[in-house]
């Protein structure tokens, strides 16, 4: 079973994650999405991408399991991490993402990287990172949120529902979870209905006016979660999660 499949039609290019039980992505799956997001961008019968999601949530990030037992694939992890986002970001392409369930680590840098969210009732945001050993999502969880919600956000590891997300300004509706594709595909009709040309320009208009480099600002976030790696309170985080027990931390030097 693939962890996702795609589809175009109506000049819509539709990316769908289905991996069972939290569609949570290994390295080699992280680098398949890259790889896909980047691809439907340059089809010239595609005008915009839609990126959805089966199962309990969109997205639960990597795969701390395959981090656990193998600590040293961080690094192709984190690439997979910054293709997919930047795949989404520099898209010439605007990207919808449909989200539902939870939407954790990864799933937020998806969702941060993106042009619209459209979000169902049951949507809820996340970055559980420092509770995974780990770092990663700040810069594009403030894309969506201000400086001190991400920020609480991040240090106490809560999450912030569909509704909140709406009142902040970063999701455009939310709608039941039955009508969450339709929404989607109802605003992605609209875009691809206009000039692909100038909506390619607008894109990278409003890329350009951007405050700061969001993918810079990722792997900055990248090099911390190395960094992250080096102290045994990382490694006890992740094999607390993957033993589902609470964490022993230590004083570390």
């Amino acid at each position: 079973m693939t962890a996702f499949n795609s589809r175009v039609a109506a000049g819509i290019g539709h990316i769908v994650f289905n991996k069972p039980p939290v569609n949570a992505f290994d390295s080699h799956e992280w680098a398949a999405i890259a790889a896909e997001i980047r691809a439907l961008g340059r089809r010239s019968d595609v005008h915009v991408l839609v990126i959805s999601a089966e199962g309990r949530g969109f997205c639960a990030g990597v795969d701390i399991k395959e981090l656990g037992a193998h600590p040293e694939r961080i690094v192709p992890v984190n690439k997979g991490n910054y293709d997919t986002f930047e795949a989404i970001h520099r898209n010439p392409k605007p990207v919808i993402v449909a989200l539902h369930g939870f939407v954790l680590g990864g799933g937020i840098g998806i969702a941060g990287a993106a042009d619209i969210i459209v979000a169902s009732d049951c949507a809820a945001f996340g970055v559980p990172e420092v509770d995974r050993g780990a770092m990663g999502g700040g810069a594009h969880l403030q894309r969506m949120f201000p400086v001190q919600k991400v920020r609480y956000m991040y240090f106490t590891g809560e999450f912030i529902d569909a509704r909140e997300a709406w009142r902040l300004g970063a999701v455009e509706k939310v709608v039941p979870r039955d009508e969450l594709l339709t929404e989607a595909m109802v605003i992605a009709g609209k875009i691809a209905a206009k000039s692909t040309m100038m909506v390619q320009l607008a894109k990278e208009s409003l890329n350009g006016i951007e405050d700061g480099d969001l993918e810079a600002k990722y792997r900055s976030e990248q090099g911390m979660t190395l960094e992250a790696y080096t102290y045994k309170d990382s490694q006890e985080a992740r094999d607390a999660f993957n033993e589902k027990r609470g964490a022993s931390f230590g004083e570390e030097s």
